[in-house]
């Protein structure tokens, strides 16, 4: 178990193309090592085109037996990351194209910025519960400093539903004011959750922990492999 360790620890500083070697001739522990040191990058991918964790974490193990079959015949023509993310990329949009056969890859990749930092799907658990819990006071906390004029109009508006004429007349304002008012609240919004989440945006989706675990763990038993102190 020590040598094990203490091997783990020498792969941490091997190169990337230098694992991909050594994973072509049989190497478990250097593809174990490749894929702790990749999972979260190809995690967030899959999950960009995917939407949910559930899928993105299959698509991930399917890309990683991928490139397990195909390390022997890399050729360092791209880094070794981006031909992982292909892979990764390839393998989500054949998913989607079988679920949803009309759509083009072509939006699906202009889409993938966008859908990237998506909420938490709507499963109940402890830790998306918790994870909904923080997003909705760093929310509150934004609502509660704009300034009391945007405040009330989007109070009215976006969080109770009432329509523009509803909060115009309840206001006695003109339309006008309450649909400036609005876009600018909105706008005052987007920029301080912007600055607040932008310090904590290289953590979000991590892939740490029991989630980086699980799906080394499924990709080694998907392809039967052990590591040299035989764990699975």
């Amino acid at each position: 178990m020590k040598e094990s360790t203490t091997r783990a620890t020498i792969l941490d500083a091997v190169s990337d193309i230098e694992l991909l070697a050594r994973t072509g001739a049989g190497d478990t522990q250097a593809f174990v090592a490749l894929m702790q040191r990749h999972n979260r990058r190809l995690y967030r991918v899959a999950r960009a085109v995917a939407g949910n964790d559930v899928e993105a974490e299959d698509i991930v193990q399917a890309g990683w037996t991928h490139a397990f079959a195909a390390a022997g015949g890399f050729r360092g023509e791209s880094q070794a990351s981006t031909w992982l993310v292909r892979i990764v990329l390839n393998e989500a949009f054949g998913r989607r194209r079988k679920q949803r056969p009309m759509i083009e890859i072509e939006k699906l990749d202009d889409r993938l910025e966008a859908e990237v930092i998506a909420f938490p799907s709507n499963r109940s658990n402890p830790e998306t519960d918790a994870e909904r819990a923080q997003i909705r006071k760093m929310l509150e906390k934004a609502i509660d400093d704009l300034p009391p004029p945007f405040r009330t109009v989007f109070m009215m508006r976006a969080v109770e539903d009432m329509t523009i004429d509803e909060v115009a007349a309840a206001l006695n304002l003109p339309q006008a004011t309450v649909k400036t008012r609005l876009h600018r609240a909105r706008a005052r919004l987007r920029w301080t959750l912007e600055q607040r989440v932008g310090a904590n945006l290289n953590e979000a989706f991590s892939f740490e922990g029991a989630r980086c675990r699980r799906i080394t763990e499924r990709v080694l038993a998907a392809l039967a492999l052990t590591t040299p102190d035989g764990a699975p």
